[in-house]
C-alpha cells in the first residue's frame, strides 16, 4: 500500500485550494532531496545578488548551481598571460556560503574561447595551452567545485567529432589529455563530458564510443551531462529512458545539466523554410508576446511531469537535475534562435512566481515511491 508523506498531504491541500505562496510550498530541494540534487544556472547579476527576491528564490528552491557563463574560457583566461577569477570566486563563495553542490562550467569548449585561443595553429602551443589552462583552474577551486565540465559540445550530430581549434591542432588526443590534465589536478572532483542532443540515437552513439575510448586510454570520466534542452513533444521518453540506461551502463553518473523545454516553433522545423531566412519579428515565430495561453500552460506542466516522472523511475543512475536559469525573463532561449522573443522554458514566470509546472512537479512526490 503507497503511503502519503504528512507534509505532502498539506501540500496537496494547498495545490488544490489555489494557493501559490512561495512560503507555503515545499521547495524543489527538499522535495528531491532522496533523490537527486537540483540545481539551476546563475548570471553574473545572481551570482553579486544583486536582487534580493531572487536570491531568496535561489536559496529557497535549489542545492546545486552552475555559472551561466562567467567560468568560461573567454572570462577566465582572456589574454595568455593573464587569468580573472573575479567573478568565479564569487560563484564559489556564493555556493560556499550557502551549502550547495557546486559545479564548473566548462574547461575546454570551441564557441566562447578569447580570440587568441582561437588563433593557435601549432600542436605544441595548444599542448602548452591545455595544460596550462586546465591546471591552474581546477587546482584553484580543489577541494571547493564538486564536479567539472572537462569537455563541452565535442560531438556532431551524426556522432562524429566536431571540428574545432582542439581536434585541428591536436587530433582525437586532445579528448583524453583533457580528462587527465583535470583528475591531475584534482583527483578527487567528479570529471564529466557534457553535451546536447546526446539522448539521440546517433549522436547517444557517438558520446558513448567517446567516453569508452577516454577510459581505455587513461582518462578519468565519472559523469555525463545531458543538457537537456528540449521542446514540448520531442526527445520522447523512450529515448531519454534508453539514455540513462545505456550511459548508465558504462559505469558513470548520469546528470541533466542545462534543463529547459521551450514552448516556441523552431524555424528549422518549417518544412520548406530556407534555414538562413531571417525569421526575426516574425509574429509567428512569437506567438506569446504577453502571456502564455492555459492550453500550452498545461501541455508544459504534463511534458515537465512526464519527464521527472522518469527521473524519479531511475532516481538510482541520475546525480544532478539543473535548470538552465532561475526564472523565464532570464532563459537564454528568448534569443535563440531568434532574438526578442519571449519563451516560458522554466518552472518560474518573470515574476519569480512558480508556474503550473512546478506544481505538477512536486506533485510527483505526493505519493511515496
Amino acid at each position: 500500500m503507497k503511503l502519503v508523506k504528512p507534509y505532502l498531504l498539506a501540500l496537496t491541500a494547498m495545490l488544490a485550494l489555489g494557493c501559490s505562496s512561495e512560503k507555503e510550498t515545499l521547495s524543489l530541494k527538499d522535495a528531491f532531496k532522496n533523490d537527486f540534487l537540483i540545481g539551476t544556472a546563475l548570471s553574473a547579476d545572481q551570482i553579486q545578488e544583486k536582487n534580493s527576491k531572487e536570491d531568496s528564490l535561489i536559496k529557497r528552491e535549489f542545492n546545486a548551481i552552475t555559472a551561466e557563463n562567467i567560468m568560461k574560457s573567454m572570462f577566465t583566461h582572456p589574454q595568455k598571460d593573464k587569468y580573472d577569477f573575479t567573478l568565479s570566486d564569487k560563484f564559489v563563495a556564493y555556493g560556499e556560503k550557502n551549502k550547495m553542490f557546486i559545479h564548473g562550467h566548462t574547461l575546454i569548449w570551441h564557441s566562447q574561447l578569447a580570440p587568441w585561443m582561437e588563433k593557435i595553429s601549432d600542436s605544441t602551443e595548444m599542448k602548452a595551452f591545455m595544460k596550462d589552462h586546465i591546471i591552474t583552474i581546477v587546482s584553484k577551486y580543489k577541494g571547493k567545485i564538486n564536479s567539472w565540465d572537462v569537455v563541452n559540445e565535442a560531438l556532431n550530430e551524426d556522432g562524429t567529432l566536431r571540428k574545432s581549434v582542439f581536434l585541428n591542432t591536436l587530433g582525437e588526443k586532445y579528448l583524453v589529455d583533457a580528462f587527465k590534465l583535470a583528475a591531475k589536478a584534482d583527483p578527487n572532483v567528479d570529471l564529466y563530458y557534457n553535451d546536447y542532443n546526446i539522448e539521440e540515437p546517433a549522436k547517444r552513439a557517438g558520446a558513448i564510443a567517446l567516453i569508452k575510448k577516454i577510459k581505455a586510454e587513461g582518462g578519468k570520466v565519472d559523469g555525463v551531462g545531458i543538457q537537456g534542452h528540449w521542446r514540448l513533444e520531442s526527445p520522447s521518453l523512450e529515448e531519454i529512458e534508453k539514455s540513462i540506461l545505456e550511459y548508465s551502463a558504462l559505469g558513470i553518473k548520469v546528470a541533466f545539466t542545462e534543463l529547459d523545454i521551450t514552448v516556441l516553433p523552431n524555424p528549422w522545423d518549417l518544412k520548406g523554410a530556407d534555414v538562413n531566412q531571417n525569421f526575426e519579428g516574425n509574429p509567428k515565430m512569437n506567438p506569446y508576446p504577453e502571456k502564455l495561453p492555459d492550453s500550452v500552460q498545461n501541455k508544459l506542466a504534463e511534458r515537465y511531469a512526464s519527464i521527472f516522472k522518469l527521473f524519479l523511475k531511475h532516481k538510482d543512475k541520475i546525480s544532478r537535475v539543473t535548470f538552465w536559469g532561475v526564472h523565464d525573463k532570464q532563459s537564454w532561449l528568448n534569443d535563440w534562435p531568434i532574438k526578442g522573443r519571449t519563451n516560458y522554458p522554466l518552472l518560474f514566470d518573470t515574476e519569480l512566481k512558480h508556474k503550473k509546472a512546478y506544481n505538477s512537479v512536486l506533485e510527483l512526490k505526493s505519493i511515496k515511491e
